[in-house]
């Protein structure tokens, strides 16, 4: 009895290391957009809708053990006086070459000053990714600030689960 107890116990504490979390911590640099399209709305000053392509620079990061390298976010805004909201996918490119998909749907606010950002956040998941990142799942929040230059940095952290 005691020998399948201890079989018993061993199988749950193996099942749940498998399912446990790893944590996510971080920062990205990201230039200004390389394509952007902006379409005022005509109802009220300073209101626009833009869909956005921006490339970033990972200066921290790892996910299973593998530097995070390079992202790129394309993205819908909806700027409006000084606040603006925004959705998108951020795919990341590791330096083994294989990538990370991020999905921030619906959950980006922050704040413009002159048409410059500010300061944001947002909520993202992890939806999938290539190679060693086939079936990655996590999620997360991200915290950016805006740089007088007119670049964003951004502190992320969450967890995650590889496949």
């Amino acid at each position: 009895m005691r020998k399948l107890w201890l079989i018993g116990c061993s199988v749950l504490l193996l099942a749940s290391l498998s399912l446990a979390k790893e944590k996510l911590v971080s920062q990205w640099n990201c230039g200004k957009a390389s394509d952007a399209h902006s379409i005022d709305v005509g109802d009220q000053a300073n209101h626009a809708y833009a869909v956005t392509k921006t490339t970033c620079t990972a200066s921290k990061g790892e996910v299973g053990g593998v530097k995070e390298k390079e992202g790129i976010g394309t993205q819908f805004n909806e700027t409006m006086g000084d606040s603006t909201t925004w959705h998108g996918v951020f795919v990341v490119t590791t330096e083994s070459g294989d990538k990370i998909h991020y999905s921030y749907a619906s959950s980006g606010k922050g704040s413009v000053k002159d048409g410059q950002f500010q300061s944001g956040n947002n909520k993202w998941s992890m939806v999938g990714g290539t190679g060693k990142f086939a079936g990655v799942s996590g999620a997360g929040s991200c915290t950016g600030k805006g740089n007088a230059d007119g670049t964003v940095t951004w502190d992320c952290t969450g967890t995650y689960n590889l496949k």
